[in-house]
């Protein structure tokens, strides 16, 4: 029974009607409609084609009447189910207040006092589907209807012209208040519901721009990542090219130590070389392309002890001769979860900064270490130079976009650097003293707390 009034009601809501408040009415109207053209027929077949007993006077007229509104009730039916809501609750409406002015014109105000009630439903649909003007002017018709019956009962009735007046008096009051509540009610709904519509039409507009500043911050942050990559690479590139000069050199060399070879050990042993000198020359230009590739990010599970391994060729591209780089990992596997090419740019930024710090040579120190508790273990690294250091005031801004100390510099390597970490659940500490250097420290949860976590 629940699913078969489920599917009758929504099959009476699946109209094409715009408005929200005349589509929900048109269910109920459906209903009365419905319920006109099943119920109101059968008595009168009844009365007309199985009943001996001749017909009352005015009982033709009636049913006439009740014939036309269950052809009118038809009707509106087909038109609602098309869209027509308040085309039909108009017509409606107008039928009811015929019927009812011809039924007081014939038959006066006292043989249609049991119809009072049935006034008050029609004021109330009226308020409720068709609004304020209509409702009133029901009202007014209603109320000329029972003046008039009223006044074709005063030669009729026993009862004295003021008693049927005063009769008529109190219907109309009763009438007056159930308009007066009906009119504020509805007034009140409709404009509740006007300003809850108008609100969610905000909440979708902002929603909107909302998911638009997204999806613009997305990909603003993709552009300085890849900018910073750019940045970076071209740094590498500059060194690169003194190493691929020096392989260039190797394998110039091995080709013509191979050229004048006349025995297969040294033919063999200058081919291995310059077999040797191209790998290393492949391996790192491979790196640096795969590295500055433009591209969404693509977080995976990897051991920075061994990323830092493999980074070693391109961090060596970015320091001077004079600057010794030392990389230190722990004993344990450091597993986290982030993009490797974002891990990268962070080293490589942090690098080349300190890199620039050390124009007279020095030491960068790389170190990893297992810190955290127990329960939740992290990976850190530490990043370390000796170079010029930072005053208190540089340090205080360096985090900012933007800020920087060098000319050429776009001042956005730390901070894509620390937002880049952040995404990936990481925290980027800095410490640094004028003269004395500086030291960055990264920390990230392992990826196998991430999973327990999730």
């Amino acid at each position: 029974m629940p699913s078969l009034i489920g599917r009758a009601r929504a099959w009476l809501s699946r109209v094409p009607i715009a408005d929200p408040i005349d589509r929900n009415n048109a269910v109920v109207l459906q209903l009365i409609l419905l319920g006109i053209v099943i119920t109101a027929p059968p008595p009168w077949i009844y009365r007309l084609v199985f009943s001996d007993l001749p017909l009352r006077p005015g009982e033709g007229l009636s049913a006439g009447l009740s014939a036309a509104v269950v052809a009118f009730a038809a009707a509106g039916q087909w038109l609602i189910r098309r869209g027509h809501f308040q085309v039909v609750v108009r017509g409606f409406l107008g039928v009811i207040a015929v019927v009812l002015m011809l039924s007081y014109v014939g038959q006066g105000a006292g043989a249609n006092a049991y119809e009072a009630p049935l006034q008050l439903a029609w004021l109330v649909m009226a308020g409720l589907m068709a609004g304020r003007r209509v409702l009133w002017l029901l009202y007014g018709w209603i109320g000329a209807a029972i003046l008039i019956g009223t006044g074709i009962d005063v030669p009729r009735s026993p009862d004295p012209a003021a008693a049927l007046f005063a009769m008529a008096a109190v219907n109309l009051a009763i009438n007056l208040f159930v308009a007066i509540l009906v009119d504020r009610a509805s007034t009140a709904f409709r404009r509740a519901l006007a300003q809850a519509h108008a609100r969610e039409q905000e909440l979708i507009l902002a929603g909107n721009r909302l998911r638009e500043e997204i999806e613009h911050r997305q990909r603003v942050h993709q552009q300085l990542v890849h900018s910073q990559k750019v940045e970076v690479a071209g740094r590498l590139a500059a060194g690169l090219a003194h190493d691929f000069n020096h392989l260039l050199s190797l394998i110039l060399g091995y080709r013509a130590r191979a050229s004048a070879s006349s025995d297969a050990d040294s033919l063999a042993g200058a081919l291995a070389g310059i077999d040797s000198a191209a790998r290393r020359a492949t391996a790192v230009s491979q790196q640096l392309l795969s590295f500055s590739r433009r591209g969404q990010s693509e977080a995976r599970v990897f051991d920075i002890n061994e990323a830092l391994a493999d980074m070693r060729p391109m961090l060596r591209q970015l320091f001077a001769a004079d600057v010794r780089l030392e990389i230190a990992s722990c004993a344990e596997a450091l597993p986290i979860l982030m993009d490797l090419g974002q891990f990268e740019l962070v080293i490589l930024n942090l690098a080349a900064n300190s890199g620039a710090a050390m124009p007279q040579g020095g030491e960068f120190h790389i170190a990893t270490s297992l810190g955290g508790c127990e329960e939740h273990p992290r990976a850190t690294a530490t990043l370390r130079d000796n170079g010029i250091g930072m005053d208190a005031e540089t340090r205080r801004q360096a985090l900012e976009p933007f800020f920087t100390t060098r000319p050429q510099g776009t001042g956005l390597g730390l901070a894509v650097a620390r937002d880049v970490l952040a995404d990936a659940g990481g925290v980027l500490h800095l410490e640094s003293e004028e003269g004395r250097g500086t030291a960055v420290f990264l920390d990230w949860p392992l990826a196998r707390d991430l999973r327990l976590a999730s």
